[in-house]
């Protein structure tokens, strides 16, 4: 009997891993020999051909590479090592960034269950060099020595043809013996029975994806051929012989089969009645109810065999939509990417780990993890309670409305004429930005070209200049008795002042002195009889309690907070006039109120007040309760008289109406 269709429910999908004589790798397979060391292109060729298998390793690599790799090292204890392990991150092998590599490495990951990576070392054999993925089907495993250890792999374009694509060896990666230039790490997670390779996580529904494919191909050579075998015809005058057969089969073929004749009925023409054939139909009633079962039981075998708790995570159920499946996607998302994203994440970093620490560059990096958009609410309800930037937060997108702060771990190698060096014409550019200024220059630099920013050593901007001039660092012999935030106090009234005014009338100083408000010392060169008994200062500072999600800052809030000086309230009033912060006024102004807006919109900062206190004499009377004169004179400020806009002064632009903005967005 000629064969027509037959399908092996039996077939094994499991690998055969075997050491055969005369060859010095380990063959990797299965077990029928149909895909004799080929296993890995098995599964490639089984993600090609069965659409669920395709759209859950598709997501899974996506999450397991994320949106980034980034460095994790907050407390910055080597500024040295950041900025190498960041330079490599960006140029992991001269033409991809490591996160580029990583994804390539997310895809084999979880289709083959192992990667591969190429350790290029630099000449001198210090340091690694560069690092590339290697595809996982052209790899396969040495023998192991006699301890049971893999000493190297060999490598092919094809191992279905070795003798046009000759296998060669690499040695395993080794940092103790670095003669080769090149050489492999090849990884994966514990795998049962499996001493040299790795098998891939969801070995169990192969089968299940076999039937997928076979499905698939099935219904595309019924619409292809348009005979299904839906009818059986029986000539009922005798066998005839094999070249009679033959002809009869290839009638049929070339008058009712192809996509456009499916569904023809068959004319027979016969004078002897004996001779009609038989036609009989062979299709079940419910087929169509038949193979919605077998969907629906291989769907599911098929994502229980790659641990996922739903279709719509992987893309499989959009029938629903997100909207009415918020809650089942949320758990869903968290289940997998606790139960099976992480641990392949982690056996990631624990390679790179591995090759970070060769290069003296080992700092904790993490993945940064994509969000699903997972919101139960449409985007009509969304629109009424959330503004824009507060829906690209919750995406892990900066605010569109807020500058993006350049990185602040550049690499300065020295300072020349008091002004950092770097070494490489981007962080020189980056710290162009931070100034205000463009460009770049070159100097000469313990026998090597540095670069600085700006075009030259141009004039200083508008806020660094009002730093410079108003800034202050109280001496020691102030000693600051009270901080709070600015709270009830008018922009029009002096609080030192008033304080003085109090203290003066209170105390008789045995100098002829009296107690005055006045700027530091060095700039007005105060008379030896002319005093302070109190200074209030103010300081930029920022709201705690408010999350930047975005970990973007302004300029002005990075310069201002990263000086940290004291300022004297009328100074603060004067930076109106000034272009300190420009583009962030009321219509892209370049001046406005920098006490009551400070950054401007969205801002996360807030004026804190300080008062500090010094010995100018000795008293005739009785010591003050500085507690007391300084209570009485904020009682004053918050019964100040004038127009009243002293809560703006306490609140963050961010906790403010609209925002800060002078319209709703």
């Amino acid at each position: 009997m000629d064969k027509i269709l037959s399908i092996d429910l039996s077939t094994s999908t499991s690998p055969l891993v075997q050491e055969v004589r005369g060859k010095d790798w380990i063959e990797y397979g299965d077990a029928n020999g149909e895909w004799r060391n080929l296993y890995p292109q098995f599964l490639i060729d089984l993600y090609y051909s069965s659409s669920i298998t395709a759209a859950i390793v598709n997501a899974t690599a996506e999450m397991i590479s994320a949106e980034d790799l980034v460095i994790t090292d907050e407390e910055d204890r080597d500024e040295e090592a950041r900025v190498k392990l960041q330079n490599f991150m960006n140029n992991a092998n001269g033409n991809e960034t490591l996160h580029e590599v990583l994804k390539k490495v997310a895809f084999d990951f979880k289709l083959q269950g192992a990667f591969a990576l190429n350790i290029v070392w630099s000449k001198d054999r210090t340091q690694i060099a560069e690092v590339y993925h290697i595809p996982v089907e052209k790899i396969r495993c040495e023998k192991p020595d006699e301890f049971g250890k893999t000493r190297g792999y060999y490598v092919s374009g094809d191992w279905a043809n070795t003798r046009t694509n000759k296998p060669y060896r690499v040695p395993a990666f080794n940092v103790n013996d670095r003669t080769s230039p090149n050489q492999i790490i090849y990884t994966g997670l514990y795998s049962p029975n499996m001493n040299s390779y790795y098998t891939a996580d969801y070995i169990s529904c192969n089968n299940w994806a076999l039937i997928d494919s076979k499905v698939s191909e099935f219904h595309l050579n019924n619409i292809s051929n348009g005979f299904t075998g839906s009818f059986m015809i029986s000539f009922a005058n005798g066998i005839p012989t094999a070249e009679e057969r033959n002809q009869i089969e290839r009638s049929l073929e070339d008058k009712f089969t192809s996509e456009k004749n499916a569904g023809k009925f068959v004319l027979t023409f016969s004078d002897d009645k004996t001779r009609v054939p038989e036609i009989t139909s062979i299709s079940p009633s419910d087929l169509d109810k038949q193979y919605l079962a077998l969907q629906e039981l291989l769907t599911s075998n098929i994502l229980s065999g790659h641990r996922v708790t739903s279709k719509t995570l992987m893309g499989l159920d959009s029938a629903n939509g997100f909207s009415s499946n918020a809650d089942e996607l949320n758990a869903a998302s968290n289940f997998y990417k606790n139960t099976v994203v992480v641990g392949f994440q982690n056996q990631i970093l624990k390679v790179l780990h591995k090759i970070f620490q060769v290069n003296n560059m080992d700092m904790p990096v993490q993945f940064v993890q994509l969000k699903p958009i997972t919101i139960k609410f449409t985007n009509q309800d969304l629109a009424g309670v959330l503004t824009s930037d507060e829906i690209r937060e919750e995406m892990g997108y900066a605010p569109l409305d807020v500058d993006v702060d350049v990185r602040e771990d550049f690499s300065k190698v020295g300072m020349i004429d008091g002004k950092p060096v770097f070494d490489t014409i981007e962080e020189a550019l980056a710290s162009a930005k931070t100034l205000g200024c463009e460009g770049y220059h070159t100097h000469d630099y313990e026998g090597k070209t540095v670069y600085m920013a700006c075009e030259g050593h141009q004039e200083a901007t508008e806020l660094s200049k009002f730093i410079e001039e108003f800034g202050e660092d109280m001496s020691d012999d102030w000693e600051l008795i009270e901080e709070e935030v600015v709270d009830g106090e008018h922009q029009d009234f002096n609080y030192e002042e008033v304080l003085n005014e109090l203290a003066n009338e209170k105390i008789e100083l045995a100098s002829t002195g009296r107690a005055i408000p006045s700027r530091k010392s060095e700039q007005d060169g105060i008379s030896k009889k002319s005093y302070d008994y109190f200074r209030v200062r103010y300081v930029y500072s920022q709201d705690n309690f408010l999350t930047n999600k975005s970990g973007t800052k302004r300029e002005f809030c990075r310069q201002m907070t990263g000086q940290n000086k004291l300022y004297r309230k009328e100074d603060i009033l004067n930076m109106t006039t000034k272009a300190v912060n420009p583009g962030f006024g009321k219509g892209g102004a370049n001046t406005y109120s920098i006490w009551l807006y400070k950054g401007g919109p969205q801002c996360f900062h807030f004026w804190s007040r300080r008062i500090f206190k010094t010995t100018i004499g000795e008293s005739k009377t009785t010591k003050i309760d500085d507690a007391d004169m300084i209570g009485y004179t904020k009682a004053k400020s918050e019964g100040f008289t004038a127009k009243k806009n002293d809560k703006l002064v306490a609140t963050p632009p961010r906790k403010m109406k609209n925002n800060g903005y002078v319209n709703a967005r």
